[in-house]
C-alpha cells in the first residue's frame, strides 16, 4: 500500500491482538502511522506490534484492560512518551458470551456492558486529554449492525451484546457533541458479519457462508477484518474532515432488508 495519509500521526487501537484489531492497526501502519497495539493479551498484542515491525512499521505494545483506568492511562503515557502525543484513538475492545435473557448472569452482563461500553468511554475520556492537544484528532468506536436489530439464527439472542453496542452509537454521538470543542471527531463503524473467531459459526479458516447468514446478506461473502479496517481508516483520515458523530455500516447490505 502506497498511500501515507496518516504519516507522521499515532494511533492506539484496543483489542488490537487479533482480529479487526489486528487488521485496523496494520492498515494504520501501512499508511504511515505509529501504532500502540493493546490488549488484554500482552502476547497477541506483541504479535501485532511485531508484524506491523516486519513490515518497517512503527508499532508498541501495552497490556490493557479497558476497564481498568490504570492500565489505560499507563498506555497512554507510554504512546506520548514514544511519539509525543496522539492522534487517533479506536476504541475496539470487545467480548460477548451466547446467552438467552432467560439465563443470562448479573456476571456476563456487567462483563460485556464493562468492556463494550464503559471501556469506551473510559479510554476515551483518559485519551481525549491527549487528542486535545493534536490535530488533527478523531476517535472511532467499533459498534455492531447489532446496534439497529437483533440477529438471531436460534431461538434466543444475547441481550446484554446488543445493548452494549446499541450504548456505543449513542456514546458516539454525544462524544462527537462533547469533544467538538477540542477539535476531536468522533464516529462509529458498525460491522455486519465478518469472519473472525467473535462471530458465531463464522470459521476463520473456512470461507463458507452459514445459510442464516447468506440469506441476509446482499453481498454474497462474509466481512473481512479488512474490510472493516478500511473503513475506519477513512473515518479518522482528512478525508473525513467533516464527518463526526455518525456510524458508517459496513455489512454487505444486512441492514438493508
Amino acid at each position: 500500500m502506497t498511500d501515507r495519509r496518516h504519516a507522521g500521526r499515532a494511533a492506539l487501537v484496543t483489542g488490537a491482538g487479533s482480529g479487526i484489531g489486528r487488521a485496523v492497526a496494520g492498515r494504520l501502519a501501512a499508511e504511515g502511522c505509529a501504532v500502540a497495539c493493546t490488549d488484554l493479551n500482552q502476547d497477541t498484542a506483541n504479535e501485532t506490534a511485531g508484524q506491523i515491525a516486519a513490515q518497517g512499521g512503527d508499532a508498541v505494545a501495552f497490556r490493557m484492560d479497558v476497564r481498568d483506568r490504570a492500565e489505560v492511562q499507563a498506555a497512554l503515557d507510554g504512546t506520548a512518551g514514544r511519539w509525543g502525543g496522539l492522534n487517533y484513538l479506536v476504541n475496539n475492545a470487545g467480548v460477548v458470551t451466547m446467552r438467552s435473557l432467560e439465563d443470562l448472569t448479573d456476571e456476563e452482563w456487567d462483563l460485556v456492558v464493562d468492556v463494550n461500553l464503559k471501556g469506551q468511554f473510559i479510554v476515551s475520556q483518559l485519551a481525549a486529554r491527549l487528542l486535545a492537544r493534536r490535530q488533527p484528532s478523531a476517535i472511532v468506536n467499533l459498534s455492531s449492525v447489532e446496534a439497529e436489530v437483533v440477529v438471531s439464527s436460534s431461538r434466543f439472542c444475547q441481550p446484554h451484546y446488543n445493548a452494549s453496542k446499541g450504548g456505543v452509537t449513542m456514546l458516539t454521538k454525544a462524544a462527537a457533541v462533547d469533544l467538538a470543542r477540542h477539535g476531536i471527531r468522533v464516529n462509529a463503524v458498525a460491522p455486519g458479519p465478518v469472519q473472525t473467531g467473535f462471530t458465531p459459526g463464522a470459521d476463520t479458516r473456512n470461507p463458507q457462508i452459514p445459510p442464516a447468514v447468506l440469506d441476509r446478506l446482499l453481498i454474497p461473502r462474509l466481512g473481512q477484518p479488512e474490510d472493516i479496517a478500511a473503513a475506519v481508516s477513512f473515518l479518522l483520515s482528512d478525508d473525513a474532515s467533516f464527518i463526526t458523530g455518525t456510524q458508517l455500516v459496513v455489512d454487505g447490505g444486512w441492514l438493508a432488508r
